[in-house]
């Protein structure tokens, strides 16, 4: 794991590169540099549109477009795509089922030091209540790409949440590892708990998976890059095996993939389930790491949730 790249560099990228074969449009808000769909732009000036600052207008726009039957992205911060812009989503591109993609970058509080204002941790749970939104958090630069090329290929409104921050390539150490919308990914085989995880948490579940071995315990690791649609069914199973969850994600535990997971499980398969996120607070300005221990998204921290599950089956 030691080669890391952000997933919004990854985004950017994919749109620069698939732009050649898809013909789709890309608008920002006055934020190409650091959404990096500046390199959209850069190879395709006529089919990038900059809104200026003014998210809710920008998917007034995109909606407008794709009305039309052309497939938009549309690309802000997640605070400012999710969160300034929720009415305009809901209302102009989830009600009439528009072909919008919103690219919302800088997602959680690995923002750093931009502080609790932009660190935005709730943009899962807003995105989950829209009817027919799809909500992808990648885990990581490889599936970030395959993220944005399954968008193109799919019909409907889509959410892509992607980070400022560097994160390892998890995806290539799977055996056979394939990107399907709704689809989890089996990251690591386990029995004794099982650890779900989104976006960039699930490096670390990788991780604490590999120090749980060492010490005789055998956790699953289920990667689940599509927070909606769920892949009920593996979740489902693997409680069966497993008898414990542990959820992580680098969002609000409120709304987010462990409220998912417990809706999922608690009426088809109850079984313990600890979640790992932020717990029910802002963000706050930081270094990074020193954030993410501080909010506890940490291997340590999986592992001992891990422990205190399995402590848990009756």
């Amino acid at each position: 794991m030691a080669d890391k790249k952000a997933t919004r560099e990854s985004y950017g990228a994919a749109l620069a590169e698939l732009g050649e074969k898809y013909d789709f449009l890309v608008l920002d808000a006055d934020l190409a540099a650091a959404t990096k769909t500046g390199m959209f732009k850069k190879k395709f000036p006529d089919r990038f549109f900059d809104c200026g600052i003014a998210e809710g207008n920008m998917m007034s726009v995109a909606a407008g477009i794709a009305s039309t039957g052309k497939t938009v992205f549309a690309s802000s911060f997640a605070m400012f795509a999710a969160g300034r812009a929720f009415e305009q989503v809901r209302n102009s591109i989830g009600y009439p089922h528009l072909n919008v993609k919103i690219g919302a970058t800088h997602a959680g509080i690995t923002v750093g030091e931009d502080g609790a204002t932009h660190q935005c941790n709730e943009d899962i749970a807003l995105m989950r209540t829209i009817p027919g939104m799809t909500v992808i958090n990648p885990a990581d630069a490889d599936e970030a790409y395959l993220a944005v090329k399954a968008a193109i290929e799919t019909d409907g409104p889509m959410y892509l949440r992607f980070g400022r921050y560097a994160v390892p390539y998890v995806t290539r150490e799977v055996e056979g590892y394939k990107f399907e919308i709704g689809k989890g990914v089996k990251m690591r085989e386990g029995t004794d708990v099982t650890l779900v995880a989104t976006g960039y948490m699930v490096h670390l579940a990788c991780e604490a998976a590999e120090a749980l071995a060492a010490e005789g315990i055998s956790a699953e690791v289920i990667n689940i890059h599509t927070v909606k649609p769920l892949d009920e069914q593996l979740l489902i199973d693997s409680a069966k095996k497993t008898g414990a969850v542990v959820t992580a994600e680098e969002h609000n535990v409120i709304g987010g993939l462990g409220a998912a997971v417990c809706e999922a499980l608690s009426g088809a398969y109850p079984v313990p389930v600890l979640r790992i996120g932020v717990e029910d607070k802002y963000g706050k300005s930081g270094k990074v790491p020193d954030l993410l221990e501080a909010y506890g998204l940490t291997k340590e921290n999986v592992i001992a949730k891990a422990k205190a599950a399995i402590a848990m089956k009756k």
